[in-house]
């Protein structure tokens, strides 16, 4: 199969996917201004992927470049201050051009601002989930970038590459795609080194590949082929496929999908299989779920676990951390994440899904654990 079918299918199998933009494509260096036409064709590639029922989500850069610009602040500072200042004017401008420019297409743009510590605090980083998906089920376009305003140096992630990464985990993507100012990874740095070879997949990242890698190369951008790796072993050990391709055209997905050049990195496993992976074998679990015979079928079923199901709530904890569950012997069947603290899961349990927000006070999930979120034990049943 030829690179112009592999880039086809990788595309089109994603049902889930984020798109990284770094602010060299689209802010112009000299002057600081919004290169409209270029974000209006990477607009009208994401509206095509709509149209073709995938789901995306954008990491965009841009903001401190488009206030510095607007505010006459050097974009090469180092004073903190200065470039939360230029993000602060910068963000109203971005935010507006994605707005006015996705709405063309029939499609509702949302802003989300992240830092470090939302994909670090586990009720951070549920919240900041849980919104990427309301906002993907209601047919919105989250445009993310990371929240530059606030974030100290402390707490920032410093690149969109790992940013865009840590939402692809988030979000459990299929694929990342970075757009840049190369058409993918070289053994050196082609824009020094005219022997530079390209390559065209990557399966396993190793040290070879972290010291072919080069620093930042712009003023407005504060990511370099270093940092790419770093996202990519984010994307891998989540099961997400990252490719690297150029932006330097006018429709850079479509050229993608056309056969352009571009790296792919690939991982050995599906984003769902991972996610269990992590669960099963990383969190420690805090508390314990008993369930009845019903619910330990549902569970065998490929079904989440409901309230109605439970027996016996065991343990301290809260939203999102891991809990095991038994069935009615004892026996363990699985670690899962559960939807709400042990307050209220002892409240709820034993009651069905619509009596919730009467004994809550709010309505939550319908399920205890969904079953994205549970990792069975017994392999060899588990759907």
């Amino acid at each position: 199969m030829n690179s112009q079918l592999h880039n086809a299918d990788r595309l089109a199998e994603a049902k889930r996917c984020v798109l990284k933009i770094g602010s060299t494509l689209f802010v112009d260096g000299v002057t600081g201004s919004l290169q409209r036409d270029w974000l209006e064709g990477v607009c009208a590639d994401v509206a095509d992927m709509r149209a073709r029922g995938q789901e995306i989500v954008v990491v965009s850069s841009g903001a401190i470049a488009l206030g510095a610009g607007s505010l006459g602040i050097d974009p090469l500072t180092h004073r903190l201050q200065e470039s939360q200042a230029a993000a602060a004017a910068g963000q109203i401008r971005l935010a507006h051009a994605y707005q006015e420019i996705l709405a063309a297409h029939g499609i509702a743009a949302a802003q989300v601002l992240l830092t470090l510590d939302d994909s670090e605090n586990r009720r951070r980083y549920l919240n900041a989930a849980n919104t990427l998906f309301t906002l993907l089920k209601r047919g919105a376009v989250p445009v993310v970038n990371e929240n530059d305003t606030v974030a100290t140096e402390e707490i920032r992630y410093g690149d969109n590459d790992r940013l865009a990464a840590r939402v692809a985990q988030m979000i459990s993507a299929d694929c990342l795609i970075l757009l840049s100012d190369v058409d993918g990874f070289y053994t050196a740095d082609p824009n020094i080194d005219p022997g530079a070879e390209h390559i065209a997949e990557i399966s396993t990242l190793s040290e070879a590949h972290l010291s072919m890698a080069g620093g930042a190369g712009s003023a407005y951008g504060s990511g370099g082929m270093r940092t790419k790796l770093d996202a990519a072993r984010i994307a891998m050990g989540a099961g997400c496929r990252m490719v690297i391709a150029s932006g330097r055209v006018a429709r850079p997905l479509r050229a993608l999908r056309e056969g352009a050049r571009a790296t792919w990195f690939l991982p050995g496993s599906t984003p769902r299989a991972s996610r269990k992976q992590w669960i099963a074998g990383t969190l420690k679990p805090r508390g314990t779920l008993t369930v009845d015979d019903g619910a330990r079928r549902a569970l065998f079923s490929g079904r989440s676990l409901l309230p109605a199901g439970v027996t016996e709530v065991s343990g301290v904890f809260e939203r999102g951390d891991a809990v095991d569950v038994l069935d009615q012997a004892g026996l363990e069947l699985g670690r899962g994440l559960i939807a709400y603290p042990a307050v209220e899961a002892r409240a709820i349990a034993g009651h069905r899904s619509d009596a919730i927000e009467g004994i809550l006070g709010y309505r939550g999930r319908d399920e205890m654990i969904h079953r994205d979120d549970l990792a069975l034990t017994l392999n060899e049943i588990e759907p």
